[in-house]
């Protein structure tokens, strides 16, 4: 069963796994808690614009997904502050757009993009290392982020109104918010793709949720389920010749599933 982790592709997914479960986990809870799912998504298909014109110019697509999410998470959070009713139609338009971009530089690109399409349903067993070491780094600054603002960051995801009483800057929390989902979402691209993003953004943590009040604590158990469902993933996925992307989604919906079960049961919460 473990001969696959002889091979070096293998060893480098089940590194991503850990580093996306672990980014996925933390940024998830802030979307699940402040209702961003549909902010989430916006922003993961707007990437798909900056990966088919990184491709097209033969650079690494997550280069180009990070910068796309980027300005569209930054256009999101200025946009949300100054036109609250109309925010659906900008996230359709980014949602639309950076699709339709991506289209189109895939068609305008000599051969058939066959590696660009992971990038929409996910394969983590194609990791390259250079996408190992950009997702660290990517990490990297999304955990020392939350760490250095996260009282910041829990004001402003439960009560805006009253941050912004206490004279906190809200719009600027909110954009290095989205600008930290942008970042979360190009590092486990690979592991679901676009397509399936939202799943693995916020199903976890809405698993966790059922079980823990405090938000520490839903990062860490929302972290472990991603975690248990990549790696589970991962292997079913070698062994049957499956894209890793569904499979993983599969995992982590039938935990989600059984939280509800348990959570009928009257299984007490753990604080």
């Amino acid at each position: 069963m473990f001969e696959a982790l002889s091979f070096q592709f293998f060893q480098n997914a089940l590194i991503v796994a850990v580093l996306a479960s672990i980014a996925a986990g933390v940024i998830g809870t802030y979307i699940v808690i402040k209702r961003m799912s549909l902010i989430s998504g916006s922003i993961a298909h707007t990437a798909f614009g900056g990966l088919g014109i990184s491709y097209f110019l033969n650079a690494n697509p997550l280069i180009g997904g990070a910068i796309f999410s980027l300005i569209s998470a930054v256009s999101i959070a200025l946009f949300r502050k100054n036109a609250r009713d109309r925010i659906d139609t900008l996230l359709s338009f980014l949602w639309a757009t950076g699709m339709a971009i991506g289209l189109v530089f895939i068609f305008l690109t000599p051969g058939y993009a066959t590696d660009l399409f992971t990038y929409l349903f996910g394969n983590i067993l194609l990791v390259s290392r250079f996408d190992l070491y950009m997702i660290l780094f990517l990490d990297v600054i999304i955990l020392t982020m939350v760490y250095l603002m996260y009282n910041s960051f829990l004001a402003v995801t439960f009560d805006e109104e009253y941050s912004e009483t206490r004279n906190m800057p809200v719009t600027l929390v909110n954009m290095i918010i989205f600008a930290l989902i942008a970042l979360t979402i190009v590092a486990t691209i690979r592991v679901v793709g676009i397509v399936l993003m939202i799943a693995i953004l916020t199903i976890p943590a809405a698993t966790a949720q059922m079980f823990h009040k405090t938000v520490k604590k839903i990062m860490v158990t929302s972290s472990l389920i991603t975690l248990f469902a990549s790696i589970s993933g991962l292997f079913i996925s070698y062994y049957l010749n499956f894209a890793t992307g569904p499979i993983i989604v599969l995992i982590i919906s039938a935990i989600y599933l059984c939280g509800i079960f348990l959570s009928k049961l009257s299984v007490p919460y753990f604080n």
